[in-house]
C-alpha cells in the first residue's frame, strides 16, 4: 500500500467535495452548511494531505502495518464524522440520530491520529 498517495487520492476527493460544497454556498447564499464545508476541508483535505506529505517525507513510517491502520482509521472515521455533519446541517437526520455512530466515527478519527503520533514519534528521525 503506498499510503503517501492513498492519503493524497483520499485528500483531494475531500477538497473537490469541499469546494463544491463552497460553491453551492455561494451560489445560493445558503450558508447552512457552512460547518460542514469546514469539516471537509480541514479534516478531510487538509490533514490527509498534511498525513501524505509526512509519510513522503518520512518514508521509514511506511514499514509495517501503522500507517495502514492509520489510513484506514482515518478513511472510515472521516468520512462518517463528516457524512453525519452534513445530514444533519442539511436537516435530513436530526442530532440525536448521530447516536452512536457520531461518537464512534471521532473515536475512529482519534485512534488514528493516535497511531500517526505513535508513528511518528517511533520513525520521523
Amino acid at each position: 500500500m503506498n499510503v503517501s498517495r492513498n492519503f493524497m487520492l483520499l485528500g483531494s476527493a475531500f477538497l473537490i467535495l469541499g469546494i463544491v460544497i463552497g460553491m453551492y454556498m455561494g451560489g445560493s447564499g445558503d450558508h447552512s452548511l457552512a460547518l460542514s464545508h469546514a469539516h471537509i476541508n480541514l479534516l478531510g483535505f487538509v490533514l490527509s494531505a498534511i498525513f501524505a506529505l509526512t509519510y513522503k517525507a518520512y518514508p521509514a513510517m511506511t514499514i509495517g502495518r501503522l500507517a495502514g491502520i492509520h489510513f484506514w482509521l482515518h478513511l472510515v472515521g472521516a468520512v462518517m464524522v463528516n457524512l453525519l455533519l452534513f445530514l444533519m446541517l442539511a436537516q435530513v437526520i436530526t442530532e440525536a440520530a448521530m447516536v452512536p455512530l457520531a461518537p464512534i466515527s471521532e473515536f475512529l478519527v482519534l485512534l488514528g491520529v493516535l497511531a500517526f503520533g505513535w508513528n511518528v514519534m517511533q520513525n520521523a528521525k
